[in-house]
């Protein structure tokens, strides 16, 4: 069966998830903000939820419609063939949304919105109750300017959940951004790549998955696969597929931090996502880097210093990251922070730079390409 399906991200990432559908072979794709919307069957919902590395969540959309009235969301709703997709005994969790739209109360909107699918259901399966101990459907009411969307969840916990990293380190940065940040850059796997304030060794993680062509979604389960209409072999299948894609490289990875204990918890990650053979982690003070090596890579999020009597080190650790990229003129140095002025305290106008989100800290990710 075929679906509209979107691939939600982070506001300022969706141009990279849409590179990475067209790289998985999906066309006729619309971008819009924090999502990209493009057509296929379960086949699809396996592979992409597999594959993406940007990516939020695979959601199946199920209608689209104006309302600014209950009455216009609930026969809206009412219209779709939910049964199509949730049998008898599935759990219909209602979740929501709402921007800039006359209906403004969320919580009465997933009301109406849960009444009107059950109705739909009930003249379906011809019956007046649900017993809801099956598996869990997660259906998204999300309004923005009017417009209603109506979508199921393919995927359950986020994307970024890759299931390595219970081990996060202070401040952890997301996955699906770290792998934007390494996906955004120049590197490419024949490259020295190095992350000064590695932490949990999120970003050298992910750029090791890229490197060996690893599938981030491999080692974890996705919410769909308990459906009826999800044949168990669709996912054995995408996962033989992507456990013979995986390639070994002779990679070079390293990661300096002056924690002991992050670390090892960095370790810990890498070995569970594995890739720990790729990746040397060092205990290194930043002041003390240097490197003789004529081409290399950094692609790093430093402390951004959001706590009182840290933006004096935070300064002089930027002033060093400048430094240090006029003595290694011929790397590229991508680094991800929200502190503002950056370009000032680093003493050099970056090659380019994006907005993106750290969670809800608005940051910008400052390439400075080799001269």
């Amino acid at each position: 069966m075929d679906y509209d399906l979107i691939a939600t991200s982070t506001f300022g990432i969706e141009s990279i998830t849409a590179k990475e559908l067209k790289k998985l072979g999906y066309e006729d794709l619309t971008i819009e903000n924090g999502k990209v919307t493009f057509s296929g069957d379960e086949m699809d919902i396996a592979i992409t939820n597999t594959w993406l590395r940007t990516a939020d969540r695979i959601l199946i959309k199920m209608a689209e419609f104006k309302a600014i009235t209950f009455e216009e969301l609930f026969q809206g709703t009412l219209a779709v063939d939910w049964g199509s997709i949730i049998p008898a005994n599935g759990k219909m969790h209602v979740v929501g949304k709402s921007i800039k739209s006359t209906l403004f109360s969320v919580p009465d909107c997933q009301s109406i919105v849960k009444k009107a699918v059950v109705k739909s259901m009930q003249s379906k399966y011809n019956t007046e109750w649900f017993p809801e101990d099956g598996p869990v459907y997660k259906i998204e009411v999300a309004l923005l300017k009017d417009v209603v969307t109506l979508t199921i969840d393919t995927t359950g916990p986020g994307l970024h959940k890759r299931g390595y990293r219970e081990n996060a380190g202070e401040a952890p940065l997301k996955e699906t951004l770290a792998a934007s940040l390494v996906l955004i850059s120049r590197w490419s796997n024949e490259n020295l790549l190095i992350d000064p304030f590695c932490g949990s060794g999120t970003i050298l993680i992910e750029a090791a998955m890229i490197g060996a062509n690893q599938a981030p979604g491999l080692y974890r389960k996705f919410e769909c696969e308990n459906w009826p209409t999800m044949d168990k072999e669709i996912f054995d299948q995408v996962r033989e597929g992507a456990l013979s894609s995986i390639k070994n490289f002779d990679m070079k990875l390293i990661g300096y931090d002056i924690n002991g204990p992050v670390l090892r918890k960095a370790r810990e990650n890498a070995q569970k996502a594995k890739v720990d053979k790729y990746i040397d982690f060092q205990k290194l003070d930043f002041y003390e880097f240097s490197s003789k090596k004529k081409y290399g890579f950094i692609i790093t999020n430093p402390p951004y210093g959001q706590r009182i009597g840290e933006i004096n080190e935070v300064k002089s650790l930027y002033r060093k990251l400048g430094e240090l990229y006029n003595n290694l003129p011929t790397w590229d140095m991508n680094v991800l922070t929200s502190f503002e002025g950056f370009e000032d305290i680093f003493g050099e106008k970056s090659s380019k730079n994006r907005k993106l989100y750290n969670g809800k800290i608005k940051c910008y990710y400052y390439q400075y390409l080799a001269k």
